[in-house]
């Protein structure tokens, strides 16, 4: 008959604990009285963000106001490159959680200002609450409602060789900002608005169309769309109706082109502006004097016969004008010669 064998000692404890949870994560948490950073849900779970950018937005909203959170900035601080970063900045962007605004300070230097929202759709909200009730403060455009105290303010100079992020086409879903109508403190009774003339009723709209819509063949950086087009065509009707042919103004727009036309519509709209010459002066017909003293007009006088009796053939300034012997011979008799006629 087999020995029966007494059974083995036990393990000493390995340190297991129960849980109710048969897999998956358990969280272990302790108490932070400082250097935290309050992340909500829809950020740590957003379903259209990469990881990559919801890393981002956690370290943005980690940072003090007023902190470099340029390209080459975020690249030096982490691996990712800044590829990667750029197209986080972009994800970001799209799903309103960032807003990079270009702002001119009181100096007259233009900056690239980041607003950082925390919680985009709670601030969307509140803005859409007060703009029923009081008025909105005035806040950048490109925003989704005026900077709540829990975002940051982060200020953004673009170093050199950083490469502009440009945000993609909104999807149906993204959280994108949404645009909100400055309006006063104080209620402004409704002031009129002058009826400016319609563009399309020139005669040189046509041309002016044609024009702005063939700058490409010239040059490709310079390619417009519809919409840039027609509000552009206002501007090339005045270089028009202030005597500037069309060789003239295709030069003015696309004589010594930057190598990197970022925006085409906003760089030919300020040469536009700014290099708009003056209309042509109004020239005096030729034999005419104007009653304010103008000078005589240019080329040679009409040959006259002097009216003091000489006959004497001179270029005269007028008909019937003296020489120069007769008058000075009527002025030693006492006589007055003939004076200039007036304007009529």
């Amino acid at each position: 008959m087999a020995v029966m064998k007494p059974n083995a000692a036990v393990l000493p404890s390995q340190g297991l604990g129960r849980t109710a949870t048969h897999s998956g994560v358990t969280h272990v948490r302790e108490y932070q009285s400082d250097r935290y950073s309050i992340v909500g849900n829809h950020l740590a779970q957003h379903r259209a963000l990469s990881l990559t950018a919801i890393g981002l937005a956690v370290y943005i909203l980690s940072l003090p106001e007023g902190s470099p959170i340029d390209i080459r900035t975020l690249a030096e601080r982490f691996p990712e490159g800044r590829d990667r970063i750029a197209f986080a900045l972009r994800e970001l962007e799209a799903c309103g959680y960032l807003a990079r605004v270009r702002e001119r300070t009181a100096d007259g230097r233009v900056i690239t200002r980041t607003y950082a929202c925390n919680a985009p759709a709670l601030t969307r909200e509140r803005v859409h609450a007060a703009a029923d009730s009081v008025a909105v403060a005035q806040v950048p455009a490109s925003l989704a409602s005026p900077v709540p105290p829990a975002a940051l303010v982060l200020v953004d100079g673009p170093a050199e060789g950083d490469r502009v992020a440009e945000p993609p086409a909104e999807s149906p879903g993204a959280e994108g900002p949404l645009p909100v109508e400055p309006q006063s403190s104080v209620p402004r009774p409704a002031e009129p608005e002058a009826a400016e003339p319609d563009p399309s009723l020139s005669e040189h709209y046509g041309k002016a169309v044609d024009l702005l819509a063939g700058l490409r063949r010239t040059d490709r950086r310079l390619m417009l769309s519809l919409r840039d087009v027609r509000r552009l065509a206002p501007y090339v009707i005045a270089w028009f109706d202030n005597g500037v042919g069309r060789a003239d103004v295709i030069h003015a727009l696309t004589a010594d082109l930057p190598a990197l036309v970022k925006h085409p519509a906003g760089f030919l709209a300020r040469r536009l502006r700014e290099l708009l010459p003056p209309p042509l002066p109004s020239l005096t017909e030729p034999g005419k004097a104007t009653a304010q003293g103008d000078d005589a007009p240019s080329g040679p006088r009409p040959m006259a016969d002097c009216e003091g009796g000489c006959n004497r053939a001179f270029r005269a300034p007028w008909p019937g004008a003296w020489c120069r012997d007769c008058r000075a011979a009527a002025l030693a008799a006492g006589r007055v010669p003939p004076a200039p006629p007036g304007p009529v």
